[in-house]
């Protein structure tokens, strides 16, 4: 079944990895980037600068969506999110310079490394994970490394800020809902500075379906980031990510 110039069948499993990554990603603050790039690298071979551009134009939207949806429930702390909002932006246009500069098939294996270890990171701290209420401390400066290895490994923010935040002891729920709003305003930042240094990439096939299907899950992220247990989540996240990413290295050095 054709859908105008696109395949309908070809797209619907980018639709359903796209509506489960951001269910993942609204309920837990993470996930969708570094499970679209993984996706997009592994599966469709696109160059690792290319994919981190497509994902992070998806973002734009479906960030949005998802931003609107934690605000009408009262899931963002202003203060945190002024004190991540800067620190995030700039470390993304260092990450987008950076990643655009580097050759394409020396970079895609570590890209792939970077991602598995962002998977074996969100297992462990699932494992490990114990909530102690407290007020978080550190922020500026992971804010500023979280942005620049979202850009430049196509995903991270997330995994990154989301999870070092609720080690730190701040509120579930407060987090997700101020990381998810952040992001919109980072995925801008870095989709402009990848489209200053490559240019406008189609947004068709994958990118399409990654899109149609996280508008989809975007305004259930913040219902689901009351009701899911953060520790499961992370387990499963990071056996996902860990078994992806380890199958792409394979097959890039096999």
């Amino acid at each position: 079944m054709h859908f105008g110039a696109f395949d309908l069948a070809y797209l619907l499993p980018f639709i359903a990895v796209g509506f489960a990554a951001q269910l993942v990603d609204g309920a837990l603050g993470m996930a969708f980037g570094v499970i679209s790039n993984t996706l997009l690298v592994v599966v469709m071979g696109v160059p690792p600068a290319v994919a981190s551009q497509r994902v992070h134009l998806v973002e734009c939207f479906t960030t949005a969506t998802s931003a609107i949806s934690h605000l009408l429930h009262g899931n963002v702390d202003k203060r945190l999110f002024f004190r991540l909002l800067l620190p995030g932006m700039v470390g993304g246009v260092l990450g987008a310079y950076v990643l655009t500069s580097l050759d394409a098939s020396v970079v895609k294996p570590f890209v792939l490394l970077y991602l598995t270890a962002i998977g074996l990171y969100l297992l462990w701290r699932g494992i490990r994970f114990v909530h102690e209420p407290r007020d978080a401390r550190l922020i500026a400066p992971l804010g500023l490394f979280g942005g620049f290895l979202d850009a430049a490994g196509g995903g991270g923010w997330g995994p990154v800020v989301t999870s070092n935040l609720l080690i730190q002891g701040a509120e579930p729920r407060k987090v997700v809902g101020t990381v998810n709003t952040v992001e919109f305003f980072l995925t801008i930042t870095v989709s402009a500075a990848f489209i200053w240094k490559l240019g406008i990439a189609d947004v068709a096939g994958a990118t399409l379906g990654l899109l149609i299907g996280g508008l989809a899950a975007a305004p259930l992220g913040a219902i689901a980031a009351k009701r899911f247990n953060p520790r499961h989540m992370l387990i499963m996240v990071g056996i996902v990510l860990t078994v992806t990413s380890v199958y792409g290295v394979l097959k890039a050095w096999g």
